[in-house]
């Protein structure tokens, strides 16, 4: 039985399958459209269909360091229970050693990506198969060279920090904890910017159009001169900086050395050239909106 591309759509309206997934349904059972509708259900795909839209706010975040490559991972689920599972935790394991050796391009390509002849995301359908939550891989980084990561709270934040430096300080002692207390640093004062020449112009405008409104709110500012109120601007863009800029946030261990002062003296201390060439945070979780479940409003709901 042959079947036409109205056949798929109608399958997806059906069964809200992906259209691939559909197309093979009616491949394995010869356009048979009842019979497309129990292998999507037996594969479980159906179900996990009809979740798709549940929101995936929990999960992890893995960072971890695979010879010369660095990559950290957000895999997300619906709750903590099946983020802290072994299941989940496997497979996050995994997904990231697939990106650290095969480096795709984005979440769509990593997905079609094979490892023993099973594809990234039949990885994933397998796993919703034995949890039967909605189970995304949001994000991920990846940094060749010399690199340190590092993971807070059980994988609620992780931090990669590529350093431009020579391979040999990896087995430094000094070196590990110098990258080591750069990525804490990162985790926990949250820098938006490497350094000042990062900052793109039109964030900085913005932040001197927000500071000059301020002052001009202040009756005690208002009347001063213009280079004075210039001075000020600049003073409180100095302080922008010292706040966003991880190289010149005050280093959490010593607050009298920014982090930048602070890598320079390790580097002195090693004797050889290190600084730290870029990095990237990631935070469970962050920026998803998550559901707040009413209970009972959905149960009047459902009564209506």
């Amino acid at each position: 039985m042959e079947f036409t591309a109205k056949d798929v759509q109608a399958l997806r309206e059906k069964t809200g399958c992906g259209m691939m997934d559909c197309k093979k349904a009616l491949v394995e059972t010869n356009g048979d459209m009842d019979a497309a509708v129990d292998f999507l259900r037996e594969k479980g795909l159906a179900q996990q269909a009809k979740k798709a839209g549940r929101i995936a706010a929990e999960g992890v975040v893995l960072a971890e360091v695979f010879g010369n490559v660095g990559v950290v991972v957000e895999l997300n689920a619906e709750t903590d229970f099946v983020a802290n599972s072994d299941k989940f935790r496997e497979l996050t394991a995994k997904i990231a050693k697939i990106i650290a050796d095969r480096n795709p391009a984005d979440v769509d390509e990593l997905l079609t990506l094979t490892e023993g002849g099973v594809s990234v995301a039949d990885m994933i359908q397998e796993v919703f198969l034995a949890v039967r939550e909605n189970i995304k891989v949001r994000r991920f980084a990846r940094y060749e060279g010399v690199v340190a990561s590092y993971v807070h709270a059980g994988g609620k934040i992780g931090v990669l920090v590529k350093f431009d430096a020579d391979a040999s300080v990896l087995s430094n002692d000094s070196f590990k904890e110098m990258s080591k207390d750069v990525a804490m640093q990162i985790a926990a004062a949250m820098p938006t910017y490497l350094n000042r020449e990062s900052v793109p112009q039109e964030v900085l405008a913005k932040e001197k159009s927000i500071l000059v409104s301020q002052m001009k709110e202040d009756p005690k500012m208002a009347n001063k001169p213009e280079a004075v109120l210039e001075k000020i601007v600049a003073g409180k863009i100095g302080k922008y900086y010292s706040e966003n800029c991880l190289v010149d946030q005050a280093f959490v261990k010593d607050d009298s050395l920014t982090v930048g002062k602070y890598v320079e003296a390790k580097a002195k201390e090693i004797g050889s050239a290190i600084a730290i060439a870029d990095f990237v945070r990631f935070e469970k979780g962050e920026g998803i909106e998550k559901r707040q479940d009413n209970f009972a409003q959905e149960i009047a709901n459902m009564v209506k």
